[in-house]
């Protein structure tokens, strides 16, 4: 008897013990995002390298594409139209201060939603978060973003119009425009994965989305009992504030329909994440 072994005894001290806890797996995604920074400033800068080498116009496409814009509006819904401006701002000024953070949503959204398809070798042999790849195209349009504000100075300058504190607050705006684009972007390119005709929905929803956005004229222009309902379109808010942090007083902000604009971004950003992480698993395999 006293040669069989113990049924209760003691494990060494120094033996591995696994702990099974609920939620760890997810904890260690996000911090795995932190740790793989570096993956994303290399595929952020590779995608700016992308956009500009090797191009007639480089940098110029960014500055000339929302003055076209700002210039065909100008004279469609300000001219021909004759819809008035908030307070005393140039018109121009109104469409321009509207083209900033559309162009930026736009740029965000479409990038974002074909990021995946863009980088399926890399998808498919190794493993980082793959949240990183559709965020890191958001930098590109942050930089067209803040090569267009050369425009928004100039018309400044050449309407003599000084701008007040709001300006001070333009950052977060600037936040809310990208929160704005990366929610449905991060539905959209999980979706792309598994349906490839995604693709062509992105620019339908950026064209249509531009002439149901108040970008070409003031959405005071809207009638007050269909102006709340109209702010379910997310950038409504964000192009409101805007106009307001660049034109002051002279474009006050709805705040009803500004909280409800805030509402439907968070409710898209969480959509975009929790569906992005469901569907992450299969990338690898599908694409």
């Amino acid at each position: 008897m006293s040669d069989l072994p113990i049924a209760n005894a003691a494990k060494p001290s120094d033996e591995p013990v696994i702990v099974l806890e609920a939620g760890r797996a997810d904890l260690n995604y996000w911090g795995d995002l932190w740790r793989y920074r570096e993956l994303f400033l290399i595929l952020a800068w590779r995608d700016l390298s992308v956009r500009y080498k090797q191009t007639v116009i480089g940098v110029t496409w960014a500055i000339i594409r929302p003055f076209l814009t700002m210039v065909v509006f100008t004279i469609i819904f300000g001219r021909v139209a004759n819809l008035p401006s908030d307070g005393n701002a140039p018109y121009a000024l109104l469409v321009f201060a509207a083209m900033l953070p559309w162009t930026l949503f736009a740029t965000s959204l479409g990038d974002a939603s074909n990021s995946l398809i863009g980088n399926a070798n890399l998808i498919s042999k190794v493993y980082f978060p793959r949240l990183i790849v559709p965020t890191a195209t958001i930098v590109t349009a942050f930089v067209d973003f803040l090569i267009s504000l050369v425009i928004l100075l100039a018309l400044m300058l050449y309407y003599r119009f000084t701008p007040g504190w709001n300006l001070l607050l333009l950052p977060a705006f600037m936040l809310l425009a990208l929160l704005a684009s990366l929610g449905p972007g991060l539905w959209i390119t999980a979706l792309n994965v598994k349906y490839r005709d995604f693709r062509y929905v992105i620019p339908f929803i950026t064209q249509f989305g531009l002439y149901v956005s108040p970008v070409g004229f003031s959405s005071s222009v809207v009638p007050a009992a269909w102006r709340l309902l109209y702010s379910l379109n997310p950038m409504v808010g964000v192009i409101d504030g805007f106009r307001w942090c660049i034109l002051g007083g002279s474009s006050p902000i709805y705040w009803p329909g500004f909280a409800l604009s805030l509402l439907v971004v968070a409710f898209f950003l969480w959509l975009g994440v929790s569906q992005f992480r469901k569907m992450e698993k299969t990338f690898a395999d599908m694409i």
